[in-house]
């Protein structure tokens, strides 16, 4: 039997949701529709899903909160998630991406669009996943320890809470500190396929890595900004904090 990934699909609006199972089971996944947040909720914990569409108005529960919380179970910080929002806001958008999302599609769109922007989020999955796996717990230049195989990176030996793509960015950085990446390269190296959806993505993940290395270590800023450049792990860092 050929395995359909599942979709789940969190709208409350019945004629989205119908017109949106309709293309993805005809173009070979197998969707679940959710029209609340506790249903979805239920659901993901239920069968961890392929990838999750998230509407962003939900009659119980925001949207964002609620990726926040499919985050936090178990598997969650590893499915794919895109949003649906009404509103083309430019903040809402910002707001997406820096809590980690992989993708933003306003209202009205092209269903057909929508399920082309599901299959390259999950080739991307697919070819990060396949990466050729370093010796586990690498060590690089104090104060961070990578384990690779775990997908975890410790930062003064405390374990970092990392989205997938906040992973994938401190990664690059921490082995080879001082090496300057543009955006550009960042988006090639990190997210492997770029687009116009990903135009402020970067800048917003850079944003929450360094508020989660604040937490942990108030007096430093690990990574630099190069004006007009790019980013670059600091390579004097303090041995302890």
């Amino acid at each position: 039997m050929v395995h359909k990934p599942r979709i789940l699909i969190v709208e409350d609006e019945s004629g989205i949701a119908d017109t949106l199972q309709y293309v993805l089971a005809t173009d070979g996944f197998s969707p679940v529709w959710c029209s609340t947040a506790a249903e979805a909720m239920h659901q993901f914990e239920t069968d961890l899903p392929a990838l999750c569409v998230l509407d962003v108005g939900l009659p119980d529960l925001n949207g964002f909160d609620l990726f926040k919380r499919l985050q936090a179970l178990p598997g969650g910080a590893q499915v794919p998630m895109l949003f649906l929002t009404a509103r083309s806001d430019e903040i809402d958008r910002v707001v997406g991406l820096e809590l980690g999302a992989d993708d933003y599609i306003a209202k009205p769109f092209s269903p057909r669009e929508l399920v082309a922007r599901v299959r390259s989020i999950l080739r991307r999955s697919v070819r990060q996943g396949a990466a050729p796996a370093a010796p586990a717990a690498t060590p690089l230049a104090r104060p961070f320890a990578l384990d690779e195989e775990r997908h975890q990176i410790r930062f003064y030996g405390q374990l970092l809470e990392l989205s997938r793509y906040e992973y994938g960015l401190l990664r690059l950085l921490v082995q080879r500190p001082g090496r300057v990446y543009t955006r550009d390269e960042l988006l090639s190296k990190v997210w492997d396929e770029t687009s116009a959806s990903f135009d402020r993505t970067v800048d917003a993940h850079i944003k929450t890595l360094r508020a989660k290395l604040k937490v942990i270590a108030p007096g430093t800023d690990p990574i630099r900004t190069l004006r007009g450049t790019g980013y670059a792990l600091s390579e004097n860092l303090p041995d302890s904090v």
